[in-house]
């Protein structure tokens, strides 16, 4: 039986209206396994709106008690970890063993995030110069949005997800549109976790999808794995919408494409571009915040 995808918007399972679905193929023997809609701009604007009203009241609270939610998230995917594994395989095409080390490190970075009360504590120093004292503190900036690739639909996406969360951001998640199986299924675990209404969104989509949310002036921070071209243009959309300056900078391209993404053909210079991008975007970040 075909699947038909949804999107989870304000704690709630959602077809979003008018979209065009596309076909999601079993990649062994072409069988059409699920479908999956292609949301709209407007669809975009609703979750970031959500995702945006829920930040405050998610921000303070405690981080002790932010992380009690990954607890259950982690316990539940230890408890669903063969049918997570099996779904990469039928929609990747991988085989099943390194579809369960990928949802073993998924599940591992979860774990990691719990530590995040401990991970998230500043620094004061007494007297750095005369009369001065210096703090520092780490705060949540905003409504982020996940840019998901198709290679490994289970484990990437959980790079961000968990210390997004624990770290007290909203998050916006958009699945591969090839692979966006393996997500739903981890969307219906985080369903009975209880996460509060409009602190985490599943919205499903294409490439207009991601524009819209590089566009939208509630996104904060942008993250993303794939290609080097694709990986620019998430960097100069973003940059151009003024996403740098006006939500304290974007996290550009936590990317492959930094590294093991330039391919042998590419040139040392092509690699020093991407990497002066990076920079650029981190001294942006901190003048900006």
């Amino acid at each position: 039986m075909v699947e038909k995808l949804l999107n989870y918007v304000n704690g709630e399972w959602r077809e979003p209206q008018g979209a065009s679905v596309l076909n999601v193929p079993n990649p062994a023997t072409n069988e059409v396994i699920a479908t999956v809609p292609l949301s709209s701009a407007e669809t975009v604007d609703e979750a970031a709106r959500l995702a945006l009203a829920a930040f405050p009241a998610w921000r303070r609270t405690p981080a002790t008690a932010r992380i009690q939610h990954l607890f259950k998230l982690k316990a539940l995917m230890e408890e669903n970890f063969e049918d997570l594994a099996r779904s990469i395989t039928l929609e990747n095409g991988k085989v099943l063993d390194d579809a369960r080390g990928e949802m073993r490190r998924a599940i591992e970075n979860v774990e990691v995030a719990c530590g995040i009360p401990m991970m998230m504590m500043g620094d004061f120093s007494e007297d750095v110069a005369r009369g001065v004292d210096e703090y520092m503190i780490r705060q949540p900036v905003g409504v982020a949005a996940i840019i998901c690739p198709f290679n490994f639909p289970g484990m990437i996406p959980f790079w961000y997800l968990p210390y997004a969360l624990a770290c007290g951001n909203t998050v916006i998640v958009k699945p591969s549109e090839r692979c966006p199986i393996t997500l739903q299924k981890v969307f219906r675990l985080l369903d009975q976790v209880g996460f509060p209404k409009g602190v985490v969104h599943l919205v499903n989509g294409s490439a207009d999808t991601v524009n819209a949310l590089l566009d939208h002036p509630a996104i904060s921070a942008i993250t993303f794995v794939g290609s080097t071209p694709v990986a620019r243009h998430i960097y100069s959309r973003a940059a151009a919408n003024a996403i740098l300056a006006r939500n304290r900078g974007i996290i550009a391209s936590f990317s492959r494409a930094l590294t093991e993404g330039l391919s042998a053909q590419q040139s040392d210079a092509e690699f020093d571009a991407v990497l002066g991008e990076a920079i650029a975007s981190i001294h942006a970040a901190s003048v900006a915040g």
